[in-house]
């Protein structure tokens, strides 16, 4: 792991320090994991991925749309036909994929099942004219894909990851790394592991997320025969925000744009290498792709509240690989 020693430094003094209580980071080329390390935890360590979710719930909506079941322009009334019986737009899959369908966010760890939030919820916006970040949005997702494949969004996900040895995928939260300080970061977890959220729900192990990293690295090679098509990859990685208005959480300055679920950090201040794209989780795990620099990087970790934490730093330092 010489080649990576400054970001294996930087995961080691945060949890010294215990800015993390616990952190598995770990490197991935097109020939697979070629670093990894846990500080604190086993690098089999199950941890729950949050957000991470997202991008691997796009895999599975764009697959269907590969396979002729879905496009980008499909409403979401076609598998839910209750759903905007009082708004004047239309919300599409791409506006659901891009944080662009201005449905109003509920909490997290809301006691409401998340279909009835769906179906209930106000309008923040019409869709497509601006972009807030919704977690909501992929419930929306999940029964387009349920409808278009006649699969479950989490069965259909691990079966596809389970074919590049992704096979720790899970909805299970027995035996998982635990979040102190969740309460902290105002999260019931009892709540939040309830809602089984396609958005935000899966757990998994470093090693899981760095063979699905090491795939799309294979196909931005030239694979064919994977989990995507080329062309499927090419479109989720096309920018769907354009010069809409950026809502808090994620601003412009924050410098990124929303593709088929997949946060492009093409503008983002901090990098030194731009042409990145992954997404983060709520308790500081991160996924993120360079198919430039042809790797790409994991790190799980367990801290809600992450003072003094900065996660562009290690990206720089995997990328330079020092």
């Amino acid at each position: 792991m010489s080649a990576y020693s400054a970001a294996f430094d930087w995961a080691r003094r945060h949890v010294e320090a215990e800015r993390l209580p616990t952190a598995v980071l770990g490197v991935a080329t097109t020939d697979g994991i070629v670093a990894l390390d846990g500080f604190g935890a086993p690098t089999g360590a199950v941890y729950p991925l949050f957000s991470i979710t997202k991008v691997l719930t796009g895999i599975t909506a764009a697959r269907a749309v590969e396979r002729g079941r879905l496009t980008l322009e499909t409403p979401l009334a076609s598998a839910l036909p209750d759903f905007g019986a009082n708004r004047d737009d239309v919300v599409r899959l791409r506006h659901l994929v891009s944080h662009t369908s201005g449905i109003t966010e509920p909490p997290l760890d809301t006691e409401v099942p998340l279909r009835t939030e769906l179906l209930t919820r106000g309008r923040d916006f019409a869709a497509g004219t601006a972009s807030r970040y919704s977690t909501l949005a992929f419930e929306g997702i999940a029964a387009l894909t349920e409808q278009a494949t006649g699969t479950t969004w989490d069965d259909d996900t691990r079966q596809w990851a389970a074919t590049v040895g992704a096979d720790g995928l899970t909805l299970d939260h027995e035996g998982s790394m635990d979040i102190p300080d969740a309460a902290a970061g105002g999260l019931d977890l009892d709540r939040f592991r309830a809602t089984r959220a396609p958005g935000a729900g899966l757990l998994g192990r470093a090693e899981d997320l760095l063979r699905i990293g090491a795939e799309l690295l294979r196909i931005h090679a030239g694979g064919t025969d994977g989990i995507l098509a080329p062309a499927t990859l090419d479109m989720m990685l096309r920018p769907l925000t354009g010069d809409i208005p950026r809502l808090e959480p994620y601003p412009v300055e924050r410098g990124q744009d929303w593709g088929f679920t997949f946060n492009l950090r093409s503008r983002a201040p901090g990098l030194i290498d731009q042409d990145t794209y992954g997404h983060g989780g709520w308790a500081g795990t991160e996924f993120w792709v360079h198919p430039g620099a042809g790797l790409c990087w994991v790190l799980l970790t367990n801290r809600a509240v992450r003072e003094g934490v900065d996660a562009d730093q290690l990206d720089n330092a995997v990328v330079a690989g020092r």
